[in-house]
């Protein structure tokens, strides 16, 4: 499959996600959004000034792809810090409007994005080359786990549900961008399977849920089945 083949799948279960989102923070008043996330440290409304500023920061790199001019995801790690703590501290409605707005920024320009721009190379917040496409997963799997981290009644299997065969593309995200902590493993989950390293490697096995919550950090793996390696938190 190309790259431009696989956008448009990966472009719907984002605005599936977003949808969800609407209703999760619909309605979300002062007392709601200072609340506690799942994230230490962090309230509601970080969590969703991160998400908000994720979505402009993804949508730069689709402008690079796109136009072929060097657009950073962010200034700085330090911008991007300090913009996530001012906009944690916007009134409830103007928080909310933000999240609305951005990630209504970012799907309208994916969704202009013209077939060949998807396979261009950018460099995401690491360095790492990651092309047009793996930028669209990389806003999926933003979606897919902060939405749990909301702490509003999702865990991160009833959130892949939604996604159906776009929660694989969800746990290879995760694979990926944890593959150098990873030994030689075999992790099997709801129908899917992947493999790192040597085939002999040892099998792990749980939900996909499971799976992405020990990937991500959320979890030490002990809901796993199998010898589950120990992996430095999440960066």
């Amino acid at each position: 499959m190309t790259a431009s083949d696989k956008a448009p799948a990966l472009l719907d279960g984002v605005r599936r996600l977003d949808d969800e989102w609407a209703r999760a923070i619909g309605g979300l008043g002062e007392p709601e959004l200072r609340a506690p996330s799942a994230l230490p440290g962090w309230s509601r409304a970080h969590v969703l000034a991160h998400v908000a500023r994720n979505a402009d920061g993804l949508h730069n790199l689709l402008t690079w792809a796109d136009t072929g001019v060097e657009t950073p995801m962010y200034p700085s790690a330090d911008a991007r810090e300090r913009d996530i703590e001012a906009g944690a501290q916007h009134a409830a409605a103007d928080l909310l409007a933000d999240f609305v707005a951005s990630a209504g920024r970012f799907e309208r320009y994916a969704a202009a994005m013209p077939d060949d721009a998807w396979a261009r190379e950018v460099r995401n917040r690491q360095g790492a080359p990651v092309t047009g496409v793996v930028v669209a997963r990389m806003r999926l799997s933003e979606l897919t786990i902060h939405l749990a981290d909301l702490d509003r009644g999702y865990d991160l299997d009833r959130v892949l549900t939604l996604l159906g065969p776009l929660a694989e593309d969800v746990v290879q995200h995760a694979i990926t961008s944890r593959g150098a902590h990873l030994p030689a493993l075999r992790l099997v989950a709801d129908g899917f399977e992947w493999t790192m390293g040597a085939v002999s490697g040892a099998t792990v096995r749980g939900s996909a849920g499971e799976l992405l919550a020990w990937l991500s950090g959320r979890s030490d793996g002990s809901a796993l089945d199998g010898d589950v390696p120990r992996i430095p938190a999440w960066a």
